[in-house]
């Protein structure tokens, strides 16, 4: 192996000095050298040379070539000049990355949200109070395999996509079912409640069944902690649709909006909390009874809010998002006269 490396290279040196020879010998003493000659390739260049001749010797196999002339007794630096290796290069040793205890950690998240990528265990890494580049997990994530291919839609969208946007917390809700079964083959019911703004869930309640009353019951209790919408989206389901749901919404000055049928996507907030719930937690839970899920799913809710960064939010989770527009609607605008301004008292 060695004495074709030293073949190869010695063809290099030949070649490099009949470059140089013939680059000579075309330009006369006193004359600059014509254009074709300064686009002459360079020693080493083979953008211009066809596909039989040898390839570049690498700096790999220029160390081995190196470490066979040291062994000749001829000096390091002289052999890095012989060969045209700087001897920077020749003293360097790579030192091996410190990755073990990353990786492991990596993989372990990776086992913890098997449908989430590189930037959110990034984000979950930052949450830990660890000090580490995206980059760096991104290449670990690929060395790893666990890059996971996305599912493509098959649902071809037409039209507009929202009636109408969220501008603040509790501007608009949405509120949607999702189904899903028991170990024994019981259909499971479920009811979520989302924030728009916030996308915090605000409910999750499970089922066999469901009337406009349950609907109610579960409206009523949000409202009471958290006050009432300023709208609620829906589709156009039955028991959302009702007439004594409408009535008592009426009551408690909270409009409808109604999405098109036939167009999931005017509801995207609720079908993108639908399509993590199952990703995160449906497909990944067994449940034995509608008061099983009840508990895993009101789990998975606080984690949601709390643990899990979302990338719409700039990787902060929704109540830490929640937080900070409660705080900037706290601060006076521009112009705006400090009476005007709500007067928070001093604690104690």
């Amino acid at each position: 192996m060695q004495s074709g490396v030293l073949l190869r290279l010695e063809k290099e040196i030949r070649r490099h000095h009949r470059g140089r020879s013939q680059t000579a010998s075309s330009t006369r003493e006193g004359e600059c050298p014509s254009p074709a000659d300064r686009r002459r390739a360079a020693p080493g260049d083979r953008r211009h040379e066809g596909c039989a001749s040898e390839k570049a010797v690498t700096p790999t196999e220029k160390r081995a070539v190196i470490q066979e002339l040291i062994t000749a007794r001829v000096r390091p630096g002289r052999a890095c000049l012989l060969v045209g290796l700087p001897k920077s290069s020749w003293h360097y040793r790579a030192t091996p990355r410190q990755d073990s205890a990353l990786r492991q950690r990596i993989r372990a998240l990776a086992l913890l949200h098997p449908r989430r990528g590189s930037r959110f265990i990034h984000a979950l890494l930052v949450q830990e109070g660890q000090h580490i580049n995206r980059k760096r997990v991104r290449r670990i994530w690929r060395e790893e395999a666990l890059t996971i291919k996305p599912k493509t839609s098959k649902k071809i969208r037409t039209g507009t996509s929202i009636p109408m946007h969220a501008e603040s917390p509790n501007h608009v809700w949405t509120y949607d079912f999702i189904f899903d079964q028991t170990l024994n083959g019981t259909i499971l019911k479920i009811l979520t409640l989302t924030d728009e703004f916030t996308r915090q869930s605000l409910a999750v309640r499970v089922h066999a069944s469901f009337t406009s009353a349950d609907v109610k019951d579960v409206l009523n209790e949000v409202i009471a902690e958290r006050g009432a919408p300023g709208f609620i989206r829906s589709d156009n389901g039955s028991e959302f649709i009702a007439r004594d749901l409408g009535i008592w919404l009426a009551v408690q000055d909270i409009g409808t909006r109604f999405i098109q049928p036939g167009k999931p996507w005017q509801n995207g907030f609720a079908e993108s909390f639908h399509a993590r719930l199952r990703e995160e937690c449906l497909n990944q839970e067994v449940f034995y009874s509608a008061r099983h899920a009840q508990v895993v799913l009101e789990g998975y809710r606080a984690f949601y809010n709390t643990s899990r960064p979302h990338s719409s939010l700039k990787y902060r989770t929704p109540d830490e998002f929640a937080q900070l527009a409660r705080r900037q609607a706290e601060v006076p605008l521009c112009g705006q006269s400090t009476a005007e301004a709500a007067v928070i008292p001093p604690p104690g």
